[in-house]
């Protein structure tokens, strides 16, 4: 995509940032509503997410005495921004014309940002209870990180590319790493949930202990962006997953003419990533929370431990089959 102009409207509108606002408050909806029907409920309607969110920008923000405002009104645009421009390497109608070789190292840094820009913000708020939800921001960040980023770089040691795009496209010739790396892939499903901070690992925010953890202090718009970026980093970790181990939009079959083939990959695409978003929503439904030294045990003897052996598992397949 070299002209100019198609890639603006790639950026901006499809598959870019509107698509992506759009898609943000779609996902929420969905998973507010499928975990209403799990519990027996009617849940939100359609536009409830645009309204909640057209609501919060319009309430009023309370400065916290000695912080420094601009900062604290800048930090939420921040980590919208980055999980914004991650998405935009991730291919919904097939390669990105963005991809490059490392698109996926940048990805995956890029979804760490919020945290990061959580935990600031919970730190320099100067209340008790948002210092007490930082901390925990940054340790769970320390526990879910190491195995998040070992699996989710797996696929791209088989595929022998750091391209999500060109992962994507081995995927088309190849099994799915899904198949082919299935602890991997639960692995991803469980990081994911603990860096979105849903239960069960919504232990910084702990309502029932810690009032809302970091998020005590934003109000206004600060909140209401912060929610959004979590918002977005739901739907971009839900399209990174579908992408590298469900094969993204790419299809099986030839299909003519091209407009048909990428209205079709897209929708295929779509299907993949509201599979990803069920997952996370049955698992939010079905467990509750647990505490910070659970999760410590289960991240580092568990999880980490099995994402190591599926890097290994991939290292020998590659050695013997997969890689010419």
């Amino acid at each position: 995509m070299t002209d100019p102009l198609l890639l603006a409207v790639y950026i901006f509108v499809f598959p870019g940032f509107l698509f992506l606002l759009a898609c943000a408050l779609f996902f929420q909806y969905i998973d507010r509503k499928l975990a209403a029907r799990m519990q027996h409920r009617v849940g939100p309607p359609l536009l409830q997410p645009l309204a909640d969110l057209i609501k919060t920008l319009g309430k009023e923000v309370i400065d916290v005495k000695g912080v420094d405002r601009g900062a604290f009104s800048a930090a939420p645009l921040i980590a919208l921004a980055a999980v914004m421009t991650a998405f935009l390497y991730i291919p919904v109608i097939g390669a990105s014309p963005l991809a490059f070789q490392g698109d996926l190292i940048l990805v995956l840094y890029l979804m760490t940002l919020p945290t990061l820009v959580l935990f600031v913000m919970g730190w320099l708020s100067r209340n008790v209870f948002a210092c007490v939800g930082a901390i925990r921001t940054v340790t769970q960040l320390f526990i879910y990180e190491v195995p998040f980023f070992l699996v989710m770089l797996a696929p791209g040691l088989m595929a022998g590319s750091w391209s999500i795009s060109e992962i994507v496209a081995w995927q088309q010739v190849h099994p799915w790493c899904a198949v082919l790396q299935p602890i991997g892939f639960v692995i991803a499903l469980i990081a994911l949930q603990a860096k979105l901070e849903r239960t069960p690992f919504d232990i910084p925010e702990a309502e029932t202990e810690i009032v809302a953890g970091p998020w005590t202090e934003l109000t206004g718009h600060r909140l209401a962006l912060m929610k959004l970026a979590f918002d977005v980093s739901l739907v971009t970790g839900s399209a990174l997953i579908a992408a590298l181990f469900l094969g993204g939009p790419e299809l099986p079959w030839v299909i003519a003419p091209v407009w048909l083939a990428a209205l079709a990959g897209f929708g295929l695409f779509l299907i993949k990533t509201l599979a990803v978003l069920f997952i996370l929503a049955t698992l939010r439904v079905a467990t509750g929370r647990i505490r910070l030294d659970q999760l410590n045990d289960i991240g580092w003897k568990y999880i980490a431990g099995a994402a190591v052996f599926q890097v290994a598992l991939v290292l020998v397949m590659n050695a013997w089959w997969v890689q010419p």
